[in-house]
């Protein structure tokens, strides 16, 4: 097992990161504490440029606890640092002044849509990005493939997105060739392409991990689940693309990050993991699940909401099916899913009804002001 020290992870303030920095400090962003602890003891260094999908409120009660709020700065645990992963020179400053062992790498431009309307942006922070943290780590650390080291690890995180398309059966693996369909997908394939080469280039000690479709609490409001509880709340029309038959592989955030935190401990050098939730739903039947358990949280009525699904053109290149097999994580670190997708769900629905303030400072521009106040002067 690896001893991780000075953990930095990218895009913190993210959905899928601020999960795992609470998960990493024993807190449940779901109110309910379903998992073991992850019995870390080291120090989390937040890197997070805070584009529109990444908060820093998300992580206040951490800094409250761990960072700011601590008063013996000897015992501080959580550092934030608001910095693009693209320059290299304050990548650089981070590594030397926090002494970075570990790099968890979850920051990424990750909406679809988006990364059809506008791929540079894409192309800069998840490409580019990506070379400039393997790069900086590769010098900091003095690795080579003649200076082999075992006490550092650069790990990515990636989708099952970059694998493309399945028909109605089959399932994707570690060895699936790549075949990524849209600009967003590309980078990402991309960018595992780059962490594999620095690893047989240069012997950078790296794992990597392609996972399914996340959700759960923090999730940015223009994704299909929170977007879907959003728009009944507002009665808005809820909006399918093309005839809500395409499957997605579902697996609860917390889920994900206890997958990336046994291959931080115990994955091998050099390998790639598949983190699937086992949970295939089609888009629509999906929706009316979410239909049903939001009409029984709130006491609207069912049919009422059912009535404003509105079918959409379908998006340009859009994959039909997800589907992973996770059979190397399971029998080699001993992972497996234990949130219920009805269990999962429910809490997801009830955070995002219970959390208004949030959702409603993203939207509206509010935390852009939340930033400003508290970073401007870093």
């Amino acid at each position: 097992m690896r001893k991780l020290k000075n953990v930095l992870v990218t895009g913190g303030a993210g959905f899928i990161g601020s999960n795992f920095i609470h998960y990493l400090f024993g807190k449940s962003t779901s109110g309910e504490k379903a998992f073991e602890d992850a019995n870390f003891s080291g120090r989390i260094i937040n890197v997070d440029c805070l584009t529109y999908a990444g908060n820093g409120e998300t992580l206040e009660d951490i800094d409250k606890t761990f960072g700011s709020g601590e008063k013996d700065p000897s015992k501080r645990r959580y550092f934030f640092e608001k910095v693009n992963i693209c320059d290299r020179s304050e990548i650089e400053r981070i590594f030397k002044q926090y002494d970075i062992d570990t790099v968890v790498h979850f920051a990424a431009e990750s909406h679809v849509d988006r990364s059809i309307l506008g791929p540079e942006t894409f192309i800069k922070t998840n490409i580019f990005g990506t070379y400039t943290l393997l790069d900086v780590a590769r010098n900091y650390w003095g690795v080579s493939l003649d200076n082999p080291r075992d006490d550092v690890l650069f790990h990515h995180i990636s989708t099952d997105e970059v694998y493309g398309s399945l028909g109605p059966t089959g399932y994707f693996t570690e060895t699936t060739a790549y075949d990524p369909r849209s600009p967003y997908s590309s980078s990402k394939a991309s960018s595992d392409h780059l962490v594999m080469a620095y690893y047989h280039t240069y012997g950078l000690p790296i794992t990597l991990s392609n996972c399914t479709n996340n959700y759960g609490p923090y999730q940015f409001p223009e994704k299909l689940i929170p977007l879907m509880i959003l728009n009944m709340q507002e009665k808005k029309n809820l909006p399918v693309y093309g005839e809500g038959k395409n499957i997605r592989d579902w697996i609860y955030v917390e889920d994900h990050n206890r997958a990336v935190w046994l291959i931080l401990n115990n994955g091998k050098t050099g390998e790639k993991y598949n983190i699937g939730g086992e949970n295939e739903w089609q888009n629509i039947t999906l929706l009316d699940k979410l239909i049903e358990l939001t009409a029984k949280e709130t006491g609207m009525n069912e049919s009422d909401i059912k009535s404003t699904i509105t079918h959409v053109k379908d998006r340009p290149g859009h994959d039909q099916r997800y589907a992973i097999d996770c059979t190397k994580i399971k029998t080699e670190l001993g992972w497996e899913r234990k949130m219920s997708f009805e269990q999962g769900l429910l809490l997801t629905v009830k955070w995002n009804l219970n959390n208004k303030d949030w959702i409603n400072h993203i939207l509206s521009g509010e935390y852009l002001n939340w930033v400003e106040k508290n970073y401007s002067k870093r």
